[in-house]
């Protein structure tokens, strides 16, 4: 498949199909949190940084390198300073706020970047933790899109925290 372009048509297979580059980009954030290494105390998260002509910058997934390491965290690190800014990052799951094994949260570390959008597919369940990431990123002036259609696959790769069983 090649890329597609901001409500452009993308070609699969040699025909041409309108994806909306959000959900394809999205998707592919979702596809990055099915290789994190499973935890009974962690989501699978995967995360990509993308400039505004649509170049994907950084990708990371939970567990990445380090048992404590998030998503966002280890896509906004494998960048240089600044290179972040006015980017999006698309999120399997809402950026936490409160961690155990970091003194920030990925929504702190978002904003810290300068990046300007996130899109994510589903919101942190209290299961783990309380979540304020979306409240924190709109204060502080970062847009915030909900694709929620891709909001089953998330709690499919999460199903052992969700209470679902695996495949729901």
């Amino acid at each position: 498949m090649s890329a597609p372009t901001p409500d452009g048509p993308a070609r699969i297979s040699g025909r041409a199909v309108s994806v909306s580059a959000d959900a394809a980009l999205l998707a592919a954030a979702v596809e990055l949190s099915r290789r994190c290494p499973p935890s009974p105390a962690a989501y699978s998260v995967g995360a990509l940084v993308v400039a505004p002509d649509g170049r994907v910058l950084a990708s990371g997934h939970s567990r990445q390198g380090d048992p404590a390491a998030h998503a966002e965290e280890v896509a906004l690190a494998a960048l240089p300073p600044g290179a972040a800014a006015g980017a999006t990052v698309y999120t399997s799951l809402e950026p936490c706020t409160h961690r155990r094994s970091r003194p920030r949260g990925c929504a702190a570390l978002i904003i810290a970047a300068g990046v300007s959008r996130v899109v994510l597919a589903l919101r942190e369940p209290p299961t783990l933790a309380p979540c304020t990431g979306v409240a924190d990123l709109l204060a502080a002036g970062i847009a915030v899109v909900e694709l929620v259609d891709l909001a089953p696959a998330v709690r499919a790769v999460n199903a052992h925290l969700m209470g679902e069983p695996p495949g729901a």
